[in-house]
């Protein structure tokens, strides 16, 4: 297991969402699980060189360095069991996908992606409205890219800017 502030800018990353914003224990709880199961992550029986994270008290982030041992299908697959895992026993869903996460007067809310549409459509969203990115592929862009503002994040291509 590596320090998340130590994985290279290279390193692949897998994003979950929380249904809903998470309490500090959760959080802690989220953290010791996630860093247990890195710890014996494998794919094809290598260990994987992975860290874990939560950001946002809402974001799960799972990071490998496949530059010494790639994530096959079946690396993948356990991570993926390990949250679903996760989200039965503490009762969260962490597969939500329609929920944006975005800035407004310095805090960080959320809305179902509809009603993030209509926010836009009233201009309570504008372009330098801060978004949260949850598409964000590696650890380079997890620093970078993953909070931006509307006018450059995948929302703004869907809206048609």
């Amino acid at each position: 297991m590596k320090n998340w502030g130590d994985m290279p800018d290279h390193a692949r990353v897998w994003t979950y969402q929380a249904e809903r914003g998470l309490a500090d224990e959760e959080v802690r709880h989220i953290l010791n699980s996630g860093e247990a199961f890195v710890r014996q992550w494998t794919s094809h029986g290598a260990n994987l060189d992975a860290s874990f994270n939560v950001v946002y008290n809402r974001i799960v982030l799972l990071s490998a360095d496949e530059q010494a041992v790639a994530a096959s299908g079946c690396g993948i697959d356990k991570s993926v069991h390990f949250m679903k895992d996760l989200s039965n026993t503490m009762g969260i869903d962490f597969f939500q996908r329609t929920m944006v996460l975005f800035k407004r007067d310095l805090e960080w809310e959320e809305a179902p992606l509809n009603v993030f549409w209509a926010m836009r459509k009233a201009m309570l969203v504008n372009d330098e409205t801060l978004v949260l990115d949850t598409t964000v592929r590696t650890m380079g862009e997890v620093r970078s890219q993953m909070e931006k503002p509307f006018s450059k994040s995948w929302h703004a291509e869907m809206w048609g800017k």
